[in-house]
């Protein structure tokens, strides 16, 4: 159980923030111990040191904070792709960080959820939606800079050519180590370049 303080910050709305990331956390723990079905919302209140009628004032029930959880996450790898494909001035080693990075966090996701019903509760949605819009604009976008210096086939349309690679490292999610992931990556990238 996680014992909060009573003042968790200095302003209202950092409160509500603080209090509304413990909410998440709690639960999500909760679920890897318990199971989807076996989490209540009196346990979450209990696990994050609320009260209950101040959990139902952030959450109606159980699948809305886990959606929230699941949006956060999203987020936070959104985040991270960005900040690789923003770092040095070579587009295709950008795009090479992105889709690596891409795999990993696939891998690394089924990994964290395997055996659990996580997966199917929050893999679906407006927020999975938009989320996978910006990823392949983020992709084409580097594929078409890549493109355009050379160092990327220009006979498909960038927006095809991330389809194919983001469909194409999805497969990482099956594979069973970091080294297999690493070589899907370079095997999707050697599609990419010019014959």
């Amino acid at each position: 159980m996680l014992a909060m303080p009573r003042l968790w910050s200095a302003t209202i709305e950092s409160h509500r923030r603080d209090v509304r990331e413990a909410i998440l956390d709690a639960t999500v723990g909760l679920v890897e111990t318990h199971g989807l079905r076996g989490v209540t919302m009196s346990q979450i209140a209990a696990a994050t040191g609320i009260g209950r009628a101040t959990l139902y004032k952030y959450f109606p029930d159980v699948e809305t904070i886990l959606i929230a959880w699941h949006e956060r996450q999203i987020d936070a790898h959104l985040r991270q792709l960005r900040q690789l494909a923003s770092h040095g001035a070579d587009p295709l080693t950008c795009l090479e960080a992105v889709l690596a990075a891409y795999a990993l966090i696939r891998h690394q996701t089924a990994r964290d959820h395997h055996g659990t019903d996580l997966s199917g509760l929050v893999h679906h949605g407006e927020h999975v939606g938009k989320a996978e819009a910006q990823l392949s604009q983020l992709v084409a976008g580097l594929i078409a800079d890549a493109a355009s210096a050379g160092k990327i086939r220009n006979d498909v349309a960038s927006p095809e050519l991330a389809a194919y690679a983001l469909h194409a490292l999805s497969a990482a999610a099956e594979l069973k180590s970091p080294e297999a992931v690493h070589r899907l990556a370079a095997v999707t990238l050697a599609g990419l370049r010019p014959a």
